[in-house]
């Protein structure tokens, strides 16, 4: 048996800043990040958009507010520090119609509440920084919102994680857990305190422990579509208002590092966990538990899932997703759009009391281990402050 004073579980960006954080201010403890796959960053962290986002969604009172523009701050400074490539090209967030004004206005409203720079722009100048931007009046400016290539940030903090003392063990599975131990597909571990930050499987390893009592994840696949458009045929992130009752930005333009545009995401329920394509990672029993849980939600939930499912099922036609895209911008032409990116899920958590997608952050824990549930969209700009968040929560609960 392997033992260790800190086990934490998933090497996703939430798991190995938490795992460098541990290390720090217990230099004298063994701090051990079990990863299933050959590498960090495999699922959700080296897959999301890369977009930076500042925190101006989000009501004030919010965890996701707060780290957010944390967040933006701490990685946008993590990445200068290391060299990392940054693309600081600012986001406008417009209305397709007059509908999406009042929205517009809550936006503006959150944004200045929670400390977020945010310009309010004329349509005139909303096309000064984006010549092909459609918006109805007026528009937002958001300067701080940058991307970067998710890929190479976790990278680089998996190896400021390994020179900084933690050990990252990689290619071992949690299996399940014992009175004293838990088990793995390389053995068991002994762990004074165990921290599960496993993304997809968080809700199933809480379980085990007496957590997670009523929520279950439910997951959700994002694809974005490239276009084949030059570099700089787009200056800016292009986002719709939001509808923001639910966790979904809508189709919007991103602009990735290296300045090439894709559209998306889609926000598509997916049948089992990890399923990318096709058949790939079918597991019979996830099958039949979110089918039940699915259908149980298109019998009833406070946020019309049954209408969700079937406009975002319809992204899967890039025709589809042009023609969402050709009302954030002029001159789409729908035979650019070819090339999908590589698939990511999303980890949504659903709770059962309510039947509502939780918005926000969900932690729970105790003296033996804590399990952050949701760590929800837009959890890799939250990461660094995030972190040190459930840090400060496992030093509370140990003391």
């Amino acid at each position: 048996m392997i033992n260790t004073d800190f086990l934490v579980i998933g090497g996703g960006v939430i798991g190995v800043n938490i795992a460098r954080i541990t290390k720090r201010r217990h230099p004298d403890a063994r701090v051990v990040l079990l990863e299933k796959e050959p590498g960090c960053g495999r699922h959700a962290s080296g897959r999301n958009s890369g977009v930076l986002h500042a925190g101006f969604y989000y009501t004030p009172d919010s965890l996701k507010a707060r780290f957010t523009r944390m967040g933006n701050i701490a990685m946008t400074e993590y990445c200068r520090d290391r060299g990392i490539r940054i693309n600081t090209c600012g986001k406008l967030v417009v209305a397709r119609d007059e509908a999406d004004l009042p929205q517009m206005d809550e936006l503006l409203k959150r944004g200045r509440a929670n400390g977020v720079p945010l310009d309010e722009l004329s349509e005139a100048d909303a096309k000064a920084v984006e010549p092909r931007v459609k918006t109805c009046g007026r528009a937002l400016y958001s300067p701080t919102t940058a991307s970067v290539d998710p890929s190479e940030v976790m990278q680089r903090m998996s190896e400021d994680a390994v020179r900084e003392g933690v050990e990252i063990h990689t290619g071992v599975s949690y299996l399940t857990a014992g009175r004293d131990a838990v088990m793995t597909s390389s053995g068991r571990y002994g762990a004074g305190y165990v921290i599960n930050a496993a993304g997809l499987y968080a809700d199933k390893i809480a379980k085990d422990f007496g957590f997670s009592e009523y929520y279950s994840i439910l997951p959700f696949k994002g694809l974005y579509l490239y276009s084949d458009e030059p570099q700089g045929a787009i200056r800016t992130n292009i986002y719709p208002v939001p509808d923001l009752r639910n966790p979904f930005l809508g189709v919007h333009y991103t602009l990735t590092v290296n300045n090439d545009v894709k559209i998306g995401p889609t926000a598509i329920p997916v049948l089992w966990r990890e399923q990318y394509r096709g058949l790939e990672n079918f597991s019979p029993m996830e099958f039949f538990e979110i089918v039940y849980r699915q259908l149980g939600l298109f019998a009833s939930s406070n946020f019309d899932f049954k209408k969700l499912a079937m406009e975002e099922i319809r992204k899967h036609s890039r025709a589809r997703m042009a023609e969402l895209a050709s009302v954030l911008v002029e001159g789409v032409d729908p035979s650019r759009y070819r090339r999908w990116a590589k698939p990511g899920i999303r980890a949504q958590l659903l709770d059962h009391r309510t039947k509502k997608l939780e918005m926000d952050f969900v932690i729970e824990g105790d003296a033996r281990s804590l399990h952050i549930l949701n760590a929800v969209s837009p959890a890799f700009t939250c990461s660094l402050p995030f972190s040190e968040h459930v840090c400060d929560q496992i030093d509370r609960l140990l003391h």
